[in-house]
């Protein structure tokens, strides 16, 4: 409801002859040839923005229409912001960029480690899985900034200081050697680079993580000894892991850890990365990303190409494309003039800055916006087209955090004439001379297990018959274990295939550095009750309950004397924001919490260029500097 109120339904193509004018109402053959005229002129200046809350069969068109029609690998989705590092790191360790493990292998496990995931409360449902294993006898360890309402749950609690998972994480992978924890045979046959890896974390003592986590090391050493003496262990993460300028560099750090006891690759051990929207793996799965072809293949890889060139009757471009970052920067340069945006809002919360993200969008020679509701984003576009939901009012699959593929199932019709994506984006490419004869999602899905050999076995008749199917699923007739990577305990060196290397990354602090000016850390992330509020640069269209609040430790409170529902100013280096206190006593003093982002409100000359990983592209929404300071009272008189 909400939402509603903040962005309205769209249930009718819009379009507008001038910027300056406002929208108009109009026929979907008017709406389709105007985008078609747009698009056509600007094939080699082209971006397409695809959406992670959208089908597998969506992204999957989406991405066709950018690399077919348009020639470009220039395709991205929110992903980017979130979940590239998971995909990037595990890709550099193990050649997939999918959690290895099945949510019911986390109910058979000895050991859990929530690292930077509060999953009661941003993953409720895979928390019921963390809670039957708990129940079994799991021991749980929570490893965040702040003692989250999962770290009730767990046996231990590693409150360590934002920024320094890698420091945490170095110190267990040494105190597991120092112990003669290390799985010695794993490590001999199944990876390359450990006497680097060892090298790396001696000087990561017990007592200098102290000083530099803030963890006691006693508690390091227990999570070292947990984890390292397990028959069966399960490390999951999330944004707190990811969102950081170095967040490729802290999952190759976490996997570094399951490589130290070969916790890889067998029955209720391995490595779970946890996505925040319904369908963020599957977006990457389905190539929506620049550098990937359907199937997680590499677009540098010929066979790979060859193979969909061959289903799609095309040559494709035999380089990566720009990313979601990389195409805002374009779009300041003129090398991206027109966008094709499906499902997502970049004018609030994209990986531009803020404001700087507006005036970009707007700076397009043309913009096509193809969503549910009526955002910021379509509101600059130069025609809008109404779409289906993709869960409630289409046909279609999505694939979730263990790799599952389900059946998504058509409810209700779509309201006005709002139309679903796959239809959208198949007339869309007839205008523009490509003539797909799909009749429905189905036919788009098989063609794209035609093209993808880890979801060949997964037809529509197999996925209900199952209730989905994990990938890799080559065959339409046996089931892969549920479990990735078992190869790495083949005896036959054939067999095992390519080593798994340690990940030889170094420590490096926030860019942004707490001082007297700013003195509080600011970290985000979601409450149980909002919905997905983590965008840079603006508030949530759905805040919660608590409406947006900044969450201060009570001793902070006191020392800025205010009081919970007292409104202050929340100021870091880039901009201000006016927001409503709340006091948490899971905080701890100099640590403050917030769903929503600081804007990028400052003048342009007091702009810092945003901090990313240079490997995933994510930007570090994790590690603000800021100070808080009381708005002045206000006497109104007469």
């Amino acid at each position: 409801e909400r939402r509603q109120k903040a962005y309205p339904r769209l249930t009718h193509p819009l379009v507008r002859d001038t910027r300056d004018e406002e929208f108009r109402r109009a026929s979907w053959d008017e709406a389709l040839d105007r985008v078609a005229r747009g698009l056509r002129r600007h094939r080699g200046a082209f971006g397409m923005l695809s959406c992670t809350r959208a089908t597998n069969e969506a992204n999957y068109l989406a991405q066709k229409f950018a690399r077919v029609v348009m020639g470009t690998n220039n395709v991205d989705s929110s992903d980017r912001r979130c979940h590239a590092p998971s995909v990037e790191g595990l890709a550099a360790a193990f050649g997939a960029g999918g959690g290895t493990s099945s949510y019911e292998e986390i109910e058979r496990t000895d050991v859990v480690v929530l690292w930077g995931s509060n999953a009661r409360v941003a993953h409720p449902v895979f928390f019921q899985h963390v809670l039957k294993g708990v129940q079994a006898g799991a021991r749980l360890y929570v490893v965040d900034p702040r003692r989250t309402s999962s770290a009730e749950w767990a046996e231990g609690w590693l409150g360590l200081n934002v920024g320094t998972d890698i420091a945490l994480a170095h110190a267990v992978g040494r105190e597991i050697i120092q112990a003669g924890l290390v799985d010695e045979t794993f490590v001999g046959r199944a990876t390359s680079g450990f006497e680097e890896y060892r090298a790396l974390v001696e000087p990561w003592t017990l007592s200098l993580a102290q000083k530099v986590t803030g963890v006691p090391a006693p508690a390091i050493r227990e999570l070292a000894h947990a984890y390292g003496r397990a028959e069966r262990a399960q490390l999951c993460w999330t944004l707190g892991v990811t969102e950081h300028r170095n967040g490729t560099d802290n999952v190759r750090a976490l996997i570094d850890l399951a490589l130290l006891t070969g916790q890889v690759g067998r029955p209720g051990a391995g490595l779970q990365p946890l996505c925040g929207r319904n369908n963020v793996q599957g977006a990457v799965d389905m190539g929506a990303a620049p550098h990937r072809l359907p199937g997680f293949q590499d677009v540098l890889d010929p066979d790979a190409r060859l193979r969909c060139e061959s289903a799609w009757g095309t040559t494709l471009p035999p380089h990566r494309g720009l990313d979601l970052a990389e195409m805002f920067e374009e779009m300041e340069t003129g090398g991206v003039r027109a966008v094709y945006c499906v499902g997502e809002d970049p004018a609030r919360s994209s990986e531009g800055d803020g404001g700087q993200a507006v005036r970009r969008l707007k700076a397009l020679d043309f913009l096509v916006v193809q969503d549910v509701f009526r955002t910021s984003t379509a509101e600059l576009a130069d025609v809008v087209l109404p779409a289906a939901s993709g869960w409630a009012e289409s046909e279609g699959t999505t694939t979730n955090s263990e790799r599952r593929v389900q059946r998504v199932r058509k409810a209700v019709d779509p309201p006005g004439e709002a139309r679903g994506d796959v239809d959208i984006i198949r007339d869309l490419a007839g205008r523009l001379g490509h003539a797909w004869a799909y009749a429905d999602a189905e036919a788009v899905w098989n063609e794209l297990r035609s093209v993808s050999p880890d979801h060949y076995g997964m037809t529509y008749r197999r996925l209900e018959e199952h209730d989905g199917l994990q990938w890799p699923c080559p065959s339409t007739r046996d089931l892969e274990p549920p479990y990735l990577h078992g190869r790495l305990w083949e005896g036959d060196p054939a067999r095992r295939g390519r080593r798994a290397p340690f990940g030889l990354v170094p420590h490096v602090p926030p860019t942004d550095l707490t001082d007297e000016r700013f003195p509080i850390r600011l970290t985000t992330g979601r409450r149980l009750d909002s919905d997905n509020p983590l965008v840079p640069g603006g508030i949530s269209p759905s805040p919660s309950r608590l409406g947006e609040c900044v969450e201060l430790c009570p001793e902070d409170a006191e020392r800025y004397g205010v009081v919970v529902g007292e409104k202050v100013q929340i100021t870091s280096r880039r901009g201000s924001v006016v927001a409503s206190v709340w006091i948490d006593t899971a905080l701890r003093p100099g640590l403050a919490f917030t769903t929503l982002r600081i804007p990028d409100e400052a003048d342009a000359d007091q702009q810092a260029p945003a901090v990313r990983c240079p490997i995933a592209g994510t930007a570090e929404y994790k590690a603000t500097a800021i100070r808080v300071d009381k708005l002045p009272l206000v006497t109104y008189v007469g």
